[in-house]
């Protein structure tokens, strides 16, 4: 499959597809390499390429206008949608959440067990109110890893991906493909794709500024999320120039996580560096040292991001107590890790957390008396947590233009 800029949006009947039947026998490879070689690879290619290289884009949002010039963000790894209800619930009555003018949701699936095989960001659009525009990164060959393979029923269309929501209209909607950080066909977890970058133009009464949902690869090296970053920055550079505000995960865990191995090296590292200072100092502050050549490459290019976050606030959070991030750790981490994994935690009462969600701004700035925020213990009605990330929020402007300019 050749990813591809996605220039055109679709209707959602468009990411329907007949690729499951193959699954079964796609299942049985062991590396892109092998695929592609594969007589299999010519029969399902045009289709699997059609699906990865779609937007999908519908407007549910009725006509309004602006009661100030003050333009309302949020961006939340929402964690697939499994929790669904919490999550409509606290995007319509949250008080940090609610009535935002762009939202940046990554991690929503449509058509997957594991979310009771919802378009999640269709339904969410609906309910809200709200236009949106998704694009799938991966056809999913299985359920899904950890405790997520053992919930009953089977996937309908197997899709996962990113989604932009709005109360205003879209426009130049695309898609920006990023190079995979690892072989998506080896390990546990098999599947088609590749992330993206989604990119729209955001009508908004106080002037168009340009939105970019990101979501950054976390199996791979640092270097590599930098490179991600830079191939949006590219892109972005070559359109015309509009306030730009970028929202997501951008996954700045300080590991490399490309394999097993340097994932344990990295775990070794930290042990000689102190866990309490790693835990205190660098987790939750990415850019002070493991992440800084990310981001290094905003403030190069002139976008801001130390204005625009809370830094220093953990957005994911792990606690050794936790049956089920331990279930899915074991996908990817030995299970000799983990003695030195409680270990090290436990030096910090048990609970580590790390900043992974980020805002970066060009031509935008910090609405006058707000700061950024962060939205943590978002549960359900019955005490779900509704994510593993807690979200984020931002309020800006857009500077008024000089006269002459």
């Amino acid at each position: 499959m050749t990813p591809k800029v996605s220039s055109l949006v679709h209707p959602p009947e468009f990411l329907e597809h007949g690729l499951s039947d193959y699954f079964p026998e796609l299942l049985r490879f062991e590396s892109i390499q092998e695929l592609e070689a594969s007589a299999i690879h010519g029969e399902i290619h045009d289709e699997a390429e059609r699906i990865l290289n779609s937007v999908v884009y519908e407007e549910f949002a009725q006509p309004g206008h602006a009661d100030s010039g003050v333009i309302r963000a949020a961006a939340w790894n929402i964690e697939r949608g499994t929790v669904f209800d919490g999550i409509l619930t606290a995007l319509r009555e949250h008080p940090g959440l609610a009535d935002r003018d762009i939202y940046h949701l990554t991690e929503l699936d449509h058509g997957m067990a594991r979310s009771g095989n919802r378009f999640v960001a269709r339904e969410l659009a609906e309910a809200l109110g709200l236009n949106y525009a998704f694009a799938p990164v991966y056809i999913a060959l299985q359920k899904g890893s950890g405790v997520e393979a053992e919930i009953e029923g089977e996937n309908t269309l197997s899709l996962h991906g990113l989604a932009a929501f709005s109360k205003w209209p879209m426009a130049n909607i695309h898609a920006v493909p990023l190079p995979n950080g690892k072989d998506k066909m080896k390990g546990i977890e098999k599947r088609l794709g590749w992330l993206r970058a989604l990119v729209a133009d955001i009508l908004h009464p106080a002037g168009t500024f340009r939105a970019v949902t990101v979501h950054l690869d976390a199996h791979c090296s640092r270097e590599h999320r930098r490179r991600q970053m830079k191939i949006i920055l590219d892109h972005l550079q070559m359109l015309p120039q509009l306030p730009t505000v970028i929202g997501g995960d951008l996954n700045t865990t300080t590991f490399n996580s490309q394999s097993s191995t340097r994932a344990i090296m990295g775990y070794w590292r930290r042990v000689l560096m102190g866990p309490k200072r790693v835990a205190t100092k660098h987790l939750p502050h990415p850019q002070r040292y493991f992440e800084r050549p990310l981001f290094r490459e905003l403030t190069s290019r002139g976008y801001e991001w130390r204005q625009l976050n809370e830094v220093g606030v953990g957005t994911l959070h792990y606690h050794v107590e936790s049956i089920e991030k331990n279930t899915n750790l074991r996908d990817w981490v030995p299970e000799w890790c983990f003695p030195f994994i409680f270990w090290a935690a436990n030096r910090v009462g048990g609970r580590v957390s790390g900043r992974l969600d980020w805002f970066a701004g060009k031509g935008i700035e910090l609405a006058p008396g707000t700061s950024p925020g962060t939205i943590g213990d978002l549960r359900d009605a019955q005490g779900r947590e509704l994510s593993d990330h807690d979200a984020i929020t931002l309020d800006f402007v857009l500077p008024r233009l000089k006269p002459g300019s």
